[in-house]
């Protein structure tokens, strides 16, 4: 069975999967963008457990339940900030997408969605990050039969269009 990739759309927090990574900050505990709305709506609860998994490291995942979302789980990875790309930002990031796929698998999830990774506060630019998103995804999908949809769920139809892109190019490319 082939895995199916695409990009919506949407508020993550409302999508019905097995588990919806957030970008967090390194203590879990918490913050603005993506992290602070994933908090908001799986309430007290996921702050609570994520108290006791003391903090991530950048590239790094953990999982908690999803508590008050449809979610079933929450994937925490902490991505680079951007220092203009020459501080291994690229490695960094993609280590999130690879750690959060582990995880991912290792909890026999089949169905997860992404936000775009420090494209928010941390400033990373949105075409360099989806490339490095969409290329990790791709490379390391078929160690993870289990894993049927992943899901790029993207904040502004800008992000959407570059997702798209990457996403009919890649298609395009493979066949």
């Amino acid at each position: 069975m082939t895995t199916k990739l695409r990009a919506i759309q949407a508020d993550l927090t409302t999508l019905a999967v097995d588990a919806i990574v957030n970008a967090a900050n390194g203590s879990l505990l918490g913050g603005g963008g993506v992290d602070g709305a994933i908090h908001r709506a799986a309430g007290s609860e996921l702050l609570a457990e994520c108290r006791t998994l003391g903090g991530c490291a950048v590239g790094d995942a953990k999982l908690t339940r999803g508590y008050r979302l449809p979610a079933r789980h929450v994937i925490h990875t902490v991505g680079p900030v951007w220092h203009g790309g020459a501080e291994g930002e690229a490695q960094l990031l993609a280590a999130c997408y690879r750690r959060c796929l582990e995880v991912a698998a290792a909890a026999e999830l089949r169905s997860l969605a992404f936000p775009s990774i420090s494209t928010g506060i941390y400033g990373y630019p949105i075409a360099a990050a989806a490339r490095t998103a969409v290329a990790t995804v791709q490379d390391r999908l078929p160690r993870y039969p289990g894993i049927q949809e992943v899901i790029f769920c993207c904040f502004s139809a800008t992000d959407l269009a570059v997702y798209e892109y990457l996403l009919g190019v890649s298609a395009w490319a493979s066949e």
